[in-house]
């Protein structure tokens, strides 16, 4: 048997383990070890290679960038940063048609510049958003439906984990991808909110029967509020543009910076920082377990001259660059609704990553395009784990996930208008970078 063929059928093998329950990390490395043996023909040598892939594949500075983003994150989550802007934008947009849902996704957006994780913005905002809007008349699945849409911004709006773990992956610069992820970022943002305004003037049975605050809820914006976001924005992402901090550094001053704020507003004690410390701690291992399995997977992939050799059929098929693109993204979408986020990316991208270089695609935009794809499943059933963080975190038995996936719905279509406007447009990622 050639090993080209050991790595295709390790391939086939992975997608049986996975649909079979395994966890995606666990399929990857025994796979790895498994194909490694029949191509070498020796465990011992299996046990090597793997090994040495264990150790160069985390002991880098940059994976250090990893747990410092996920401590921010939980952080700001603590220090109520999320309701703060939240509730500026709620009253900026009170008068707006639709102007709660709006104000949704503008807080979800500041939000996502200070994070970079999706579920993350889906937890605070199922609590923030969803009671104030039920309130005031909005319907519970449009009020989920935004929540869930917006909670995507947090992948794709530097500084993004997803954009970290492509950048690890395909060993380009994490901050030209955080740089190239803002305009994109931006422009699903400014989709969303052009949605719903739409769906105000001509589906308001969707949005339910909302009514403006009174004369008492709508006080004047409290902006000052939004300056312990705005710092943080400043800190982090100036930083990194600015020159002054590598992205790992960046990381490191931000969850020092939220941790001043929930210091100084008396939001976080030595109980709930442990709580911090403990959830950053079983996130990032569980994310560093899957970046070892999938650099393992790699290694096992290259040996096997797989990636190579469909590369070269795909050059030779005729498909051409757009039409790989088009089977690479329906594929990842396809992924999306058995899979997470990071696990879609570490199998999909080594896989496809030779075909691409050899046609000459930017790889920065080819980031772009593939959080995006991969963040459409977040959203869509079966697996959708943003939809169940709203749930669990929601806990209304009068809401169900069939409700939750009726409110995205609108949002996942609107994700995917957006991706085929950044394949078409290649330049609304890479503008800001040339």
């Amino acid at each position: 048997m050639s090993a080209t063929t050991i790595g295709a059928i390790s391939v086939l093998g992975m997608l049986v383990l996975i649909y079979g329950g395994m966890h995606v990390a666990v399929a990857l490395a025994l796979l790895s070890f498994a194909g490694v043996w029949a191509i070498r023909g020796d465990p011992v040598i299996a046990s090597k290679l793997l090994g040495q892939a264990v150790a160069n594949g985390v002991a880098s500075y940059e994976f250090g960038v990893v747990p410092l983003f996920v401590l921010m994150g939980f952080l700001v989550s603590v220090a109520d940063i999320g309701r703060d802007a939240f509730d500026v934008a709620n009253r900026l947009l009170r008068r707006v048609k639709g102007g709660l849902g709006i104000a949704t996704v503008a807080a979800n957006t500041v939000f996502a510049a200070i994070t970079g994780i999706s579920i993350a913005s889906a937890s605070v905002f199922t609590k923030l958003a969803v009671p104030e809007m039920t309130r005031l008349g909005y319907s519970a699945r449009f009020a989920v439906g935004v929540v869930a849409g917006s909670s995507v911004l947090g992948m794709l709006i530097p500084p993004s984990l997803l954009l970290i773990l492509y950048g690890v992956i395909t060993e380009q610069s994490v901050g030209k991808l955080f740089i190239a992820g803002i305009l994109p970022g931006l422009v699903l943002a400014l989709a969303y909110s052009l949605a719903i305004v739409w769906m105000a003037h001509y589906a308001p049975r969707f949005l339910g029967t909302p009514r403006l605050p009174d004369a008492e809820e709508a006080k004047a914006p409290i902006l000052s509020r939004l300056l312990p976001s705005v710092a943080l924005i400043t800190l982090v992402l100036g930083g990194i543009y600015g020159g002054l901090f590598t992205p790992t550094e960046a990381g490191a001053a931000g969850a020092l910076g939220a941790l001043a704020i929930a210091v100084v507003r008396r939001k976080i004690d030595a109980k709930t920082f442990w709580q911090v410390l403990v959830e950053t701690g079983h996130i990032t291992a569980s994310i560093l377990f899957l970046i070892l399995a999938a650099t393992m997977y790699s290694r096992m992939l290259a040996l096997s001259g797989l990636s190579d050799a469909l590369g070269q059929a795909i050059r030779d098929s005729g498909l051409g660059m757009h039409g790989l693109l088009l089977v690479y993204v329906a594929v990842i979408v396809a992924l999306g609704c058995i899979l997470d986020s990071s696990s879609i990316m570490l199998i999909m991208v080594p896989l496809v990553m030779p075909a691409m270089t050899g046609f000459g695609v930017d790889l920065i935009w080819l980031g772009i395009v593939t959080v995006v794809a991969v963040e459409i499943g977040l959203l869509t059933p079966p697996f959708g784990i943003s939809v169940f963080v709203i749930k669990a975190t929601l806990n209304d038995p009068r809401v169900t996930l069939n409700d939750i996936f009726a409110g995205a719905f609108p949002f996942a279509v609107i994700m995917f208008l957006v991706l085929l406007l950044l394949i078409a447009v290649p330049g609304i990622s890479t503008v800001l970078i040339r």
